[in-house]
């Protein structure tokens, strides 16, 4: 699959055992020099070896950079420690970055190749379902601050995307269904066929089964969108249906504490149930949604919103959709096509509800 921009155009390969040729894969892509691995302990022990051998074997210079697993490594300090690291490594403007590893991974150093030296090399090698129909597409790079997730980062697209559905059978359930989630969204806002294969499945083991059917279609969703609207100024904004409350659910409770995933199906329920109550989508469209989130034992239901309302809503007002006193939230004018709706930000209090 190609992405094709208007200033820049990059493959996607999508094969299942490709891990296995990664050296070759970017050794078509680029010349000799210094690449550095930037990995999570949790996937260093499982392909971090076998990727820096493979590049080792193809003439390149190869370091390891293992940060520790989970959100809270998507922050300013984190990239700042890795910034170092580079440096002391002697790591140039010719050299080049390598994200391996789930969104968290693929973000920061994604932010990281896109400002150290104000720019290096970059490849994504996404090892989770939610990076592979996601993340590391489309090239928005970011890191959390305490006031909302994202709130820094830039746009910076890869210069390839390798996908092998075989890394996702060391996924546990919980990430699997987190990157579920991400699929849902993408058949609910633009794909009645993926959502109707969906349909199809019993849950989220049959879904891994058929990974390499699912996969290229969600990604189809995001490379039209990302195609129209790079910088994400008017289309590409439907991607983010259910994620303006759900990164205000993940501000809130910690990152981490609510999964990406979990955070975007509860969003998704949120905004649809009360879209729906004002008639502002079709009656039927939350169980619709609800049944296909049930289907993957995704949440519906954020047990602690009442008394974390608040705090959530703080969190929403720091979202980039916001623009002044104005939200541009996301709503669904029937299954497999959404649309985009400007309201005062302070209505987005009777989404945040139970």
């Amino acid at each position: 699959m190609k992405i094709q921009l208007t200033n820049h155009t990059y493959e996607i390969l999508i094969k299942k055992g490709s891990l296995a040729s990664v050296g070759q894969w970017v050794k078509n892509l680029w010349l000799p020099q210094k690449v550095a691995i930037i990995t999570d302990s949790n996937v260093v022990g499982l392909y971090g070896e076998q990727v820096k051998e493979q590049l080792l074997l193809e003439g390149f210079e190869a370091d390891l950079f293992v940060v520790p697993a989970g959100e809270a490594s998507k922050s300013l300090s984190q990239a700042t420690l890795l910034y170092d690291q580079l440096a002391e490594a002697g790591y140039t403007r010719s050299d080049g970055i390598i994200a391996l590893g789930g969104g968290v991974i693929g973000d920061l150093a994604g932010f990281v190749a896109s400002t150290y030296m104000r720019g290096l090399h970059f490849l994504q090698i996404p090892t989770t379902l939610l990076a592979q129909v996601d993340s590391s597409i489309g090239g928005k790079t970011a890191v959390n601050t305490h006031n909302a997730k994202n709130l820094v980062g830039t746009f910076s697209q890869p210069e390839g995307v390798l996908i092998d559905p075989e890394t996702l059978k060391t996924l546990d359930n919980r990430r699997l269904r987190e990157g579920i989630a991400e699929v849902v969204k993408a058949g609910a806002i633009a794909d009645k066929k993926l959502w109707t294969l969906l349909e199809t499945m019993k849950d989220e083991f049959e879904l891994l089964a058929r990974a390499e059917e699912v996969i290229p279609l969600a990604l189809h969703v995001k490379k039209v969108v990302v195609e129209e609207d790079e910088f994400d100024h008017g289309s590409r904004l439907l991607l983010n249906f259910g994620h303006t409350i759900g990164h205000g659910i993940e501000n809130t409770a910690g990152y981490g504490v609510v999964s990406h995933g979990e955070a975007v199906a509860i969003g998704m329920m949120l905004m649809n149930s009360q879209a729906e109550a004002l008639g502002l989508t079709p009656s039927g469209t939350t169980k619709q949604l609800e049944a296909m989130l049930t289907r993957f034992h995704l949440p519906t239901k954020y047990q602690a919103i009442e008394e974390q309302k608040e705090a959530i809503y703080q969190a929403v007002t720091h979202d980039k959709k916001a623009r002044g006193k104005q939200l541009k939230i996301i709503l669904l004018e029937q299954i497999g096509q959404a649309k985009i709706k400007v309201i005062p930000i302070e209505e987005i209090r009777d989404y945040i509800r139970s």
